[in-house]
């Protein structure tokens, strides 16, 4: 299967905070916020293997900067890498004041996607091609990350 460059993933997602998405301090719900990064993460993994893909996990995530009612929230995404079935995905998140100017970093996290068919079993995906240096840097700390939530799993035994 021939590989994709990351450029060919990036994806760019924008919403305005409206006051339906907010806490009763004018802020946007952090599960708003999960939900954006959700969706741009997946914008990113469709475009890179042009197929339905499902979220599988989301690595942590610390909200930095709050993000109140009227402001623009700006999300890019692109893939990391991808192994066999999935993908790691990098989603950013800013937020910019349309009135007074200045953006700031409110959120960044790792997701990991899976391409499915229409019966719901995995697909394979192409191979990411990084070019940049931030891009192979990022290439080979998805492998890294990979090994840790693969080693997470295995020995956790979930129980209530």
């Amino acid at each position: 299967m021939e590989g994709r460059r990351v450029s060919e993933s990036a994806a760019e997602y924008s919403e305005l905070a409206l006051p339906n998405d907010a806490n009763g301090l004018g802020n946007l719900l952090g599960g708003k916020i999960m939900h954006l990064v959700d969706l741009a993460g997946a914008i990113a993994a469709m475009k890179h293997c042009r197929n339905v893909v499902v979220t599988a996990s989301v690595d942590h995530m610390d909200f930095i900067h709050p993000v109140r009612i009227g402001q623009w929230v700006r999300l890019r995404s692109s893939v990391n890498r991808a192994f066999r079935t999935s993908m790691e995905v990098g989603v950013k998140v800013w937020v910019e004041d349309l009135i007074k100017g200045g953006q700031q970093h409110v959120s960044s996290a790792f997701l990991t996607f899976v391409a499915i068919d229409a019966a719901g079993r995995c697909v394979e995906v192409p191979p990411v091609i990084p070019e940049t240096e931030d891009e192979k840097r990022r290439y080979v700390q998805a492998g890294e990350r990979r090994a840790y939530r693969l080693s997470q799993r295995s020995g956790a035994g979930f129980s209530l």
